[in-house]
């Protein structure tokens, strides 16, 4: 029997995770019943990702690691596996198992219905961060929630790495991010400039058990600070946009 054409990609970061991928990465093959390639990338591959993928994959023909070419880090990542996806939709979800992917099939109905921007958001109702204290979560809700109320920006978990993306949208308008987890309050900041449609449904996010967070809160809060503000200005032609972009850049 001829398997059903994949209709999203799943792009998951990873640096180092070891076995501890595994877990999350079952529990995404496991729930997922969108048709769905599910791709694994780290920046080298001496990363020690690799072997249990790898592993992995000869029982699960969907799975598969990639070595991002890019540049080093989270956002050189999920540049490299946006990029590289066949598929009308993508689907960003972290290493780490705190995501719930048995939201993965609603996000990517959403992104099949016309939104650019399908956000698995923790902060609206129905939705949890469990586990999460301190300065981090506090910054992320109150950013998240004032955007959603002050600049119309559809979800009020824009910082939530946990997003599906229109690929051709992400295409359009660029990532300019290269550093940290802004990708996603990058994205969802450039569609409301445009004015294109950004939707939400609620998600329950564990912290997690295993391994080692890689946010950088510090080294990171300027980056989100750009896009928040961002977010706020008028609306802009997609050629605006990336004029603004490039301007920006130099």
């Amino acid at each position: 029997m001829t398997e059903p054409k994949p209709r999203a990609t799943i792009v998951i970061p990873a640096h180092n995770e070891g076995d501890d991928i595994l877990p999350g990465l079952k529990r995404i093959v496991d729930a997922v019943e969108t048709p769905a390639n599910v791709v694994v990338v780290v920046d080298t591959a001496d990363d020690t990702t690799v072997a249990p993928v790898q592993k992995f994959a000869k029982t699960h023909a969907n799975v598969e690691v990639s070595v991002n070419d890019y540049g080093r880090g989270p956002a050189n990542a999920i540049r490299y596996g946006i990029d590289h996806a066949d598929t009308r939709t993508v689907v960003v979800t972290m290493a780490d198992g705190c995501d719930d992917p048995r939201q993965i099939d609603d996000l990517v109905l959403l992104v099949e219905r016309g939104v650019v921007v399908a956000a698995a958001s923790r902060y609206m109702a129905g939705g949890q961060q469990v586990g999460a204290t301190g300065l981090k979560s506090f910054l992320s809700r109150t950013a998240g929630r004032s955007l959603h109320a002050l600049a119309n920006s559809g979800t009020r978990d824009a910082t939530n790495s946990f997003k599906a993306y229109d690929t051709e949208f992400v295409r359009s308008v660029g990532i300019d991010s290269r550093d940290g987890f802004e990708i996603g309050l990058e994205l969802t900041a450039k569609a409301r400039r445009l004015r294109l449609p950004v939707a939400e449904i609620p998600t329950i996010w564990l912290d997690r058990t295993a391994g080692e967070s890689r946010f950088r809160l510090a080294e990171w809060i300027p980056k989100y600070l750009r896009w928040y503000r961002f977010a706020f200005g008028p609306r802009l032609t997609l050629k605006q946009l990336n004029a603004k972009m490039k301007r920006e850049a130099v």
